[in-house]
């Protein structure tokens, strides 16, 4: 068993893969078999396994989601944070905050096209924390 922690930096909204930072981590940790859970500790952002080939899979989600969930809706109370915080958190509670990726012979299980990313859902630039257990 091995417990970490990854920084990612960020430079505003979007999907940043961080996959090759995890089987960094995970080949340092002797770990040969087991399941590799993935935590974010934000409330603004979350955790996402998507195509890492074709970048446009990527844009074509964050259009999307920006579509369904807009800056500036009339409805948000939460607005201390600027236009950018309460369509975030609602972004983070219709996706993901943990994942799981099964490890066998000390690397990840992922698809051909699959890679790990961090959804920043804020305008910022700066760095999340993602907890790695194994």
């Amino acid at each position: 068993m091995a417990i970490g922690e990854i920084e990612i930096l960020v430079s505003g909204q979007g999907l940043h893969e961080f996959t090759d930072q995890v089987a960094d981590w995970l080949s340092g940790q002797g770990v040969d078999e087991g399941l590799c859970t993935l935590f974010i500790q934000h409330t603004s952002a979350s955790l996402l396994i998507q195509e890492n080939a074709d970048p446009s899979a990527r844009v074509d989600l964050e259009n999307w989601l920006n579509r369904l969930v807009p800056e500036n809706d009339p409805l948000y109370t939460h607005t201390l944070e600027g236009p950018d915080d309460m369509p975030a958190h609602i972004k983070a509670a219709l996706t993901a905050t943990s994942l799981s990726v099964p490890v066998k012979d000390g690397r990840l299980m992922l698809g051909t096209w699959q890679g790990l990313y961090l959804w920043e859902h804020r305008q910022h630039r700066g760095k999340r924390r993602v907890i790695v257990h194994v």
